[in-house]
């Protein structure tokens, strides 16, 4: 009787009159309707601070592998805001190296991605999470990949934070931190995964006109909105997250950082990615994901699949809803980005 439940529909329902929702029929109405959602999309997440800050990097350690070397280098990513990358090379290729920028989602950061522990060693043989440890499988398809450590997770949690523990992370307090400020945490981690791929630029053996992006979950809203933003990405891959906001991150309990101020006032999810048209797009999700459920990916390929077909390049969106959970697959992700950035 009491319930807030329907006064929450009412006003979801009022916003579907959305100032910038996607109605574009040729390619002239999808430039202009692109042009205007970034901007307000970018006043969103609170501003983006222009790339003025000298990335400084110092190398932090370097360990040889049978098929690839991994680095660890620290960058400066904003004023008094210092961010580590673990760097994978293969060996034994020829000239410079396509790249891709792996975001991890939740969890201990990305050492899970990389092939480690939480504590630092080799996992070996092990899998130890849903990340599957997705840049070993990616380097040794040859590419290089390059793994921001996002902002309140692993080694960069808050100083008062830090325990060993895979399951604690600071989204909340950064998160919360910032949205008093007018900041957002989604905002802060894209702004730093740009400055990872500046870091990319500055280094001989790698090919800044090839880079490609790779996330899952919490790391595929930083690959879709990084790609969106940044045209230095060439094709993304975005794995158990592409959804609508109603049927996910509105519909159940999920972390401070999938929140975004005003932004349904502009648009849903499925369009955001959208602005990532006309460079290719994978979505990848599980059949059994319960937090970024099938039935809003479904609904969510269907606007990306008109803001694609506006664009001009249909066949440059694909996806694979595949027989498992909230996870990498990678089963036909994966060569499909060596494919886009082998090209």
């Amino acid at each position: 009787m009491w319930s807030p439940d329907e006064y929450l529909r009412r006003l979801y329902d009022e916003a579907k009159s959305r100032q910038l929702a996607f109605q574009a029929e040729s390619r002239s109405e999808w430039l202009e309707w692109k042009s205007a959602l970034t901007e307000k999309f970018i006043d969103s997440l609170g501003g983006l601070e222009a790339a003025g800050v000298d990335l400084q990097p110092v190398e932090i350690e370097r360990v040889e592998y049978e098929d690839h070397i991994r680095e660890r280098i620290e960058i400066t990513t904003a004023e008094s805001l210092r961010m580590p990358v673990y760097l994978l090379l293969p060996k034994g290729k020829q000239g410079k190296l396509p790249v891709v920028v792996g975001c991890h989602g939740h969890g201990y950061g990305g050492k899970s991605v990389v092939g480690l522990l939480a504590d630092g060693g080799e996992a070996g043989d092990a899998d130890p999470d849903v990340h599957h440890m997705f840049a070993l499988s990616l380097v040794k398809r040859g590419l290089a990949v390059i793994v921001p450590e996002l902002i309140g997770f692993g080694d960069r949690k808050l100083e008062n934070e830090v325990v060993v523990n895979s399951s604690t992370n600071s989204c909340f307090p950064i998160g919360v931190f910032l949205l008093m400020l007018g900041k957002t945490i989604a905002g802060v981690r894209i702004q730093e995964t740009m400055r990872a791929i500046d870091y990319i630029s500055s280094r001989s053996e790698l090919d800044a006109s090839r880079i490609g992006i790779f996330g899952l979950s919490g790391g595929g809203l930083v690959a879709a909105f990084t790609a969106a933003l940044d045209q230095r990405i060439q094709a993304a891959v975005v794995s158990c997250y592409t959804n609508t906001f109603l049927d996910s991150i509105l519909s159940m309990r999920h972390c401070v950082d999938n929140y975004i101020p005003n932004v349904l006032r502009y648009a849903e999810m499925p369009e955001l990615i959208g602005l990532i048209a006309p460079r290719p797009l994978f979505i990848e999700a599980g059949r059994e994901d319960k937090i970024f459920p099938l039935h809003g990916t479904e609904k969510a390929l269907v606007r990306l699949k008109a803001v694609y077909q506006a664009a001009g390049v249909p066949d440059s969106l694909d996806s694979d809803l595949f027989p498992g959970g909230h996870e990498v697959y990678g089963k036909h992700s994966f060569p499909w980005l060596e494919k886009q950035l082998m090209k």
